[in-house]
């Protein structure tokens, strides 16, 4: 009789055992699932910001960088109309390589523009990819660009000045 006691003092201490390290890794199955899921959200977040400048950061072409660049500053007054998209791929016609490259510049600088709410992110962002890319007569032609696609389509754009004074200052040009 007390090596059937015994034995039932083993069994019931194992079993008490075994219950206890089966609570405790759920406990630790559920602390990991917590840790998973901050490390997720803290991941989602970053990807969020980065997401909110992709359209920007993904541009490693200088014909979209300007061509994006002139959108979005035309863009903030108003819709692009078809008058003035007419202008925008005819100025990036004279720098592309090809119709088809002119398109998806032209395609991708009105999606960019119409994702980035604030003209001086993209002039931040671009002005100083361009000036790496461009020489002083190209970053003079862009300039020029950019004023013949304010003056055509139609009706003529002013373009605030402080817009032109950062765009040039950012391009490397000295500013009075």
């Amino acid at each position: 009789m007390p090596f059937l006691i015994a034995i039932l003092g083993l069994l019931g201490a194992a079993a008490i055992w075994w219950y206890r390290l089966k609570y405790m890794s759920d406990a630790a199955r559920e602390v990991a699932d917590v840790v998973g899921r901050v490390q997720g959200n803290i991941r989602r977040k970053k990807l969020r910001n980065q997401a909110a400048l992709s359209p920007l950061t993904a541009i490693d072409d200088p014909v979209v960088a300007a061509a994006t660049l002139i959108t979005a500053i035309v863009a903030e007054h108003g819709p692009v109309l078809p008058q003035r998209e007419a202008v925008i791929r005819e100025v990036i016609a004279q720098i592309a390589d090809s119709q088809k490259k002119t398109d998806e510049a032209v395609v991708y600088a009105k999606w960019a523009a119409a994702q980035i709410d604030d003209t001086t992110i993209v002039i931040d962002k671009l002005a100083p990819f361009l000036r790496e890319r461009l020489d002083l007569h190209e970053r003079d032609d862009l300039l020029r660009m950019l004023n013949r696609v304010a003056q055509g389509g139609g009706q003529s754009l002013r373009i605030a000045d402080q817009r032109m004074l950062k765009l040039r200052q950012k391009l490397g040009f000295e500013v009075n």
